[in-house]
């Protein structure tokens, strides 16, 4: 029989994080998240998320003792402020192949999020959509890249079987040089020439040595950037920094632009190496006593990169400096041993970024699910 339990040790939060090793053991695209990362993304007081917001994470067992399953139900308090509403997120959740073990999981999530005062639950959101969300529903025959979720197919079944509906699908383009329109590198120095002329905007690397001073500035265009898209909750200053330091120990300057005019940021763009291609080869995401050896000699040999995010605020859009940034990502990696990139996610019905990539040659190669349902 089938018991749930909430995570109440360090041991527990321990085995939370092990699980997904063992369930995709023989799983050939499985990457383990790096132990250490995951375990503080999931503890109150080392992450920021908690400053504002908490989770309860769960384990199911089986009549032997033995992990059959995880999820974290996820109060976002942020989430709800800024879009008025009484939601609840599900994130973190692993199953084996089995109804009951799931049922009794969201069953005991739902319970927790009602007790919150939460009407609904939505996910997956680990833990929330500025981190690894949605579930992959297409492209199953290759790893995830940096920072993208990866589950097995019957996951969605599980959920529909629960009572979940799509909420939305999150798309992944695959654009690779050998196959990329390259207009937009051909047009690049016309096109960057014509935004300092008339609009006084010109595209710049960012500027490693005075990184903490740009942080602030990008969190910024961050977060008005983002503000209408769905599922968006802004950054915190605390979280946004927690992100940036992780991020500056891969970051490589060609690869994050910035547009800018009269000091002021009005768009930037942000690719970071595929390190994926080297944690799948990392035991159970331990970096020592060998992973980190692995990590640091291994970083030069990465061929592909993850676009993580590009935008520009509204009053600047359409003006050319969304293909400026593309293309300074593209004739910045060529010549390297970067052969293509990723761009992801973006929202089925962000129409404008899609067709972009559409114009590009870009390649809808994974698709990810948010779903809902009422409690």
């Amino acid at each position: 029989m089938t018991r749930v339990l909430p995570v109440t040790s360090n041991k527990d939060l321990d085995r939370f994080v092990d699980f997904p090793h063992d369930l995709y053991k023989d799983d050939v695209n499985y990457v383990p998240e790096i132990f250490i990362g995951q375990k503080d993304l999931l503890s109150p007081g080392k992450h920021p998320f908690y400053e504002h917001s908490s989770a309860q994470c769960f384990l199911a067992f089986d009549e032997n003792g033995k992990i059959t399953g995880r999820i974290a139900a996820i109060h976002n308090k942020n989430h709800n402020e800024f879009v008025g509403a009484k939601d609840g997120f599900f994130g973190f959740f692993d199953s084996i192949n089995d109804q009951e073990t799931a049922n009794l999981l969201f069953e005991k999530a739902t319970e927790w999020l009602k007790d919150q005062g939460l009407n609904r639950i939505q996910g997956p959101a680990s833990p929330t959509t500025n981190d690894v969300c949605g579930l992959l529903v297409d492209g199953f025959d290759s790893p995830p890249v940096a920072m993208m979720p990866y589950n097995a197919p019957y996951y969605l079944t599980l959920l529909e079987n629960i009572g979940f509906t799509k909420k939305t699908d999150l798309l992944a383009y695959k654009v690779m040089h050998a196959t990329v329109n390259d207009k937009s590198i051909r047009m690049l120095d016309l096109l960057q020439k014509r935004l300092l002329e008339r609009n006084g905007i010109v595209i710049r690397k960012v500027n490693i040595k005075d990184f903490k001073n740009e942080v602030p500035k990008i969190r910024e265009i961050y977060n008005i950037a983002w503000a209408e898209n769905l599922g968006f909750v802004p950054m915190t200053e605390h979280e946004f920094e927690y992100l940036a330091k992780d991020l500056k120990m891969i970051l490589n300057p060609d690869y994050c632009l910035l547009a800018e005019k009269e000091g002021k940021i009005v768009g930037f763009v942000l690719a970071i190496p595929d390190i994926n291609q080297i944690l799948i080869k990392i035991k159970k995401g331990r970096l020592l006593p060998t992973g980190i050896f692995k990590l640091l000699f291994l970083k030069k040999n990465i061929d592909m990169l993850r676009i993580l995010t590009l935008g520009v605020i509204d009053g600047y859009r359409k003006l050319g400096i969304e293909a400026c940034l593309y293309g300074g990502i593209i004739k910045n990696s060529r010549g390297t041993k970067i052969k293509g990139g990723e761009c992801s996610w973006m929202l089925e019905d962000n129409h404008m970024m899609n067709r972009a990539l559409d114009q590009m040659n870009g390649e809808i190669y994974k698709r990810y699910r948010l779903l809902e349902k009422e409690i």
